[in-house]
């Protein structure tokens, strides 16, 4: 079976598994550790543009991740992303545990290094950006956002990285500017998670629970039901004179 971006799903799961650890540290340590540097009030754009600079960091990160490492475990770094692909058949249960477990280490790692670089204020003052509920939104408003930007951040993955009708050149250049648009989305609401693991993790270290379980279920239904889409609606289907030579050999 072919996983994501080229990779293959019958490798060795430590080896898989330790590309989603890391992938997933470098993506959550380099995004957030902008976002406190911008909660924290240190120069990174100036002013307004601290949000962008954010947006900007997951998705250029991601973009070097899909490139880097996207042959080895299929770069999905995100629990929503190797859950959707799982509950549609196309990745391996059995490899599921050991993505999870590292995402969400990886996760953790990367909060732990933005506060040993950052200090006691990245963890005090900015929760080590933490995504939490606007003041003005609630939980369920959180769901819904979460759920709806991972939506189209899944179905961007599994459309440039399982078609061969798409360039493989272009994929990790989609899909990182797909998270970037979604983070910014997203941000005013709930923080733009789009990412169990970008969630847990720093909140994990800082202690700040707020709304986790609207961080974990909103991207979790939103990137199976980008799958099962994709899967029913979009996908490369046979054309019809294959599919009648495939009938005919079923019948032979």
């Amino acid at each position: 079976m072919a996983g994501l971006y080229g990779s293959s799903t019958t490798q060795n799961i430590p080896r898989v598994a330790l590309a989603e650890l890391i992938g997933t540290y470098f993506l959550v340590f380099a995004g957030t550790s902008v976002a406190v540097s911008a909660s924290l009030g240190r120069p990174i754009a100036g002013g307004p543009a601290d949000s962008l600079a954010v947006a900007l960091t997951f998705g250029l990160a991601l973009v070097a991740l899909v490139n880097a490492l996207g042959h080895v475990s299929g770069a999905h770094f995100n629990p929503a992303v190797t859950l959707g692909l799982a509950a549609t058949g196309t990745f391996p249960w059995r490899y599921v545990p050991a993505y999870l477990v590292a995402q969400l280490l990886g996760a953790v790692l990367a909060a732990l290094t933005v506060w040993a670089t950052f200090g006691d204020a990245a963890r005090d003052g900015a929760n080590l950006a933490a995504t939490l509920p606007a003041p003005d939104a609630a939980p369920a408003t959180v769901l819904v956002i979460e759920a709806l930007v991972t939506f189209f951040l899944v179905l961007t993955i599994v459309s440039v990285a399982t078609d061969d009708r798409v360039p493989q050149s272009v994929a990790g250049l989609s899909v990182g500017f797909t998270l970037a648009v979604c983070v910014l989305i997203a941000g005013p609401l709930s923080g733009g998670a789009v990412n169990p693991a970008r969630a847990l993790g720093p909140m994990i270290v800082s202690g700040q629970f707020n709304g986790a379980w609207a961080y974990v279920l909103g991207p979790v239904l939103g990137g199976v039901a980008a799958a099962f889409f994709y899967a029913r609606f979009l996908a490369k289907g046979q054309e019809p004179s294959q599919a009648e030579e495939s009938e005919g050999s079923a019948r032979r």
